[in-house]
């Protein structure tokens, strides 16, 4: 039987289980990290209304953009936190449910998105 977190989607009978295995209330993130990428994109956000005000008070330029360097490197670790937890969890689960090649196309995925 598959269960998500909302709702029981299907019953599988042992011969028709999917590739992967059955999931179970799989949460992809653990409570412990989520408090802390929650915090850091609450800080993000205000971060962020603080560039709105510099503009709305026509603040100095280069004091503006120092604040966009200062938001992209929160957002940059708020992403490795993310990229961690993906590989620490799901691409574990992945190539243990027998899904490598999912699990190696994820990697590549996240790898050319964090190279732009």
């Amino acid at each position: 039987m598959i269960v998500s977190h909302y709702t029981q989607i299907s019953t599988y009978t042992l011969d028709s289980i999917p590739p992967g295995g059955i999931i179970v209330d799989m949460k992809y993130i653990s409570e412990d990290n989520k408090h802390k990428i929650i915090r850091r994109l609450k800080l993000l956000e205000g971060q962020v209304r603080g560039l709105q005000k510099m503009v709305t008070d026509d603040v100095y330029c280069i004091d503006i953009i120092t604040q966009t360097s200062a938001v992209k490197q929160a957002m940059s670790t708020v992403e490795d936190m993310l990229l961690e937890n993906h590989l620490n969890h799901c691409v574990i689960h992945q190539v243990q449910a027998g899904q490598t090649k999912k699990a190696k196309e994820e990697i590549i995925k996240v790898y050319k998105l964090k190279r732009k």
